[in-house]
Parts: structure tokens; sequence; C-alpha cells
């Protein structure tokens, strides 16, 4: 009886480690796809007061509309960093001329780099925690709330809330990102028309990525 309890356990055991390992490697595979896929932005404010909260919108609004300038015709993550690399100085410019233009002298400190990001909804479409490369603009002490997109594909211009992303900015996704991942950042936070098991992916993939942060 006792032999059998122990051969039981093992199995019990083993079966465990295998699922782990299953979940481990479906995460980082999936993980991996999306963050290899998107080019985010980060901007961080001031303060929390509500001015520079209102300051960290215009330069946000100011620098999104040179970005689209910059990579309208892009079509890859790539061709965007590298487009975004060359023209640093030009953002900060950007940022610095706004922030003086309302009155203020902040500095700003901004760069391309591999982040981490919460989990984040734009309109009907959420991406899970984890890193991603991003341009981060940090303006001044940069003490305050922050402020999160997608540059690629274009998101940033989407509701946060209410708002549902454009059909292009989809078909941009799906053609850079697997379908598997499409399905969980599409479906897996949605009350209303995620499915169970995209759902649970989805808080998978959370929390896997939460214990490496």
């Amino acid at each position: 009886m006792k032999k059998k309890l122990i051969f039981i356990f093992t199995i019990v055991v083993l079966i465990f480690f295998y699922v782990f390992l299953l979940s481990v490697n479906y995460v980082k595979a999936v993980s991996y796809n999306l963050s290899d896929s998107v080019f985010r932005l980060h901007i961080i404010a001031n303060s929390d007061s509500e001015n520079d909260q209102n300051l960290k919108l215009k330069v946000r609004d100011n620098v999104i509309e040179y970005m689209n300038t910059l990579t309208s015709n892009c079509s890859n993550k790539a061709d965007v960093i590298s487009i975004v690399s060359d023209n640093l100085d030009n953002f900060k410019n950007i940022a610095l001329n706004t922030i003086k233009e309302n009155g203020y002298n902040y500095d700003v400190n901004i760069e391309v780099g591999n982040f981490y990001f919460p989990t984040k909804t734009y309109g009907d479409i959420s991406f899970p925690s984890g890193n991603y490369d991003a341009l981060k603009i940090e303006i001044g002490q940069a003490v305050g709330q922050n402020w999160w997109c997608v540059l690629f594909p274009p998101l940033c211009f989407v509701n946060s809330t209410t708002g549902i992303v454009p059909e292009d900015s989809k078909e941009e996704l799906k053609e850079n990102i697997t379908s598997e991942g499409y399905k969980i950042i599409s479906e897996g936070n949605t009350n209303e028309t995620g499915e169970p098991d995209i759902k649970i992916k989805f808080k998978l993939i959370e929390f896997f990525n939460n214990l490496e942060n």
C-alpha cells in the first residue's frame, strides 16, 4: 500500500512539473512574440499636479504627431525603431519646446529601450504585463503618473476605455503577431466576448511575467 501511494505521489508530481514546464514555455513563446512585435510609448509627468498632467498630454500629442509624419509608411517594427532612434534629438526638442511654450522649464530625458509595462487596455485590445521595446520620455523629476500607448502598430489615438481599435491597426497587429497572440490580446481581457480558455491564458501570461519583474 505504501509503495502504491509513493508511486501515485510521484506520478502526480511529475505531471505537475510537466504542466508547469508547458505553461512556462507557452508564456515565453507568446510573450516574446508580443514584445517582439510592438513598439510602445511611455511618458512620465513631472508630478501628479493637474498642470503637470495636462503638460504631459500636450507633449504626448506633439510627439505622436511628429511620429506619424516619420513612420506613416513603415510596415514593421524594426524600421520604426530605427527611425525613432535616428531622430531622438528631434523628439527631445519637440518635448522641450512644448514644455517651454506652456511656461515651464523642465528638462527632458528620452531614450529607446526595453522596459516593463503593466497590463494595459487600448480600446478593445489588451496587452499583458511584460517587457516591451519603447520610447520613454521623462519630464522634469518624472515622479508623476505615467501615460502609455502603442506607437507601432499605431494605437495611440484610441480611447483607452470606450474606444474601438481601427480595423487597419488590427490588420497590422495580425500581420506582426501569431494568431494565438492576437486571440489573447483581443479576447483575453474582455468580459463580454472573452472565451474562458483565452482568459486563463491571458492571466497565465500576466502571472509569469509579473514573477520576473
